[in-house]
């Protein structure tokens, strides 16, 4: 008998704790890509002023401040604004005037307006923009836009569409 030979040829499996480390690895794999969150998101960095350590700053530590650019005010009395009621609502054209006039508003004339407006509005020709916001603040007036024909291009319009609050 020969005994370095063998004809018989086999598989041969993986031991368990093989098969449960490849399990173990996979499972790990996917743990990992599921739990993992959003990727982080950007953050503001500011700077902390440090305490200075002389008593007294120099030229080069204190910066001018950068011109800021301040509109001129809103001269209501040079603004004409003319006050239309769009309601069924009698005087309500009237008690808006008195009340823009009473802020400085130079009030122009007042009328009905036959047409349909969503909300109470002041329209302003572009012009007049910073005016046309200011007159609205100033009435509580929560609309704004910009000023459509017939309405003239010279002055404020309101068009109300219920009383003022």
């Amino acid at each position: 008998m020969a005994m370095g030979r063998r004809d018989q040829r086999g598989v041969v499996l993986p031991s368990p704790v093989m098969m449960l480390s490849v399990v173990a690895v996979v499972m790990a794999a996917v743990a990992f890509v599921v739990t993992r969150g959003p990727q982080p998101a950007e953050r503001e960095i500011t700077t902390v002023a440090q305490p200075s350590t002389s008593a007294t700053p120099t030229p080069s530590a204190t910066a001018a401040p950068a011109p800021t650019r301040t509109p001129k005010p809103v001269v209501r009395k040079k603004v004409m604004v003319e006050v239309f009621n769009n309601t069924s609502t009698k005087g309500l054209a009237a008690t808006a005037s008195q009340k823009a006039a009473t802020v400085g508003w130079q009030v122009v004339g007042t009328d009905n307006w036959y047409g349909s407006v969503p909300a109470t509005t002041v329209y302003y020709p572009a012009k007049l923009k910073r005016e046309g916001k200011q007159l609205a603040l100033d009435l509580g007036i929560k609309r704004t836009a910009k000023a459509v024909d017939p309405m003239k291009l010279d002055r404020l319009t309101i068009i109300l569409t219920g009383p003022l609050h």
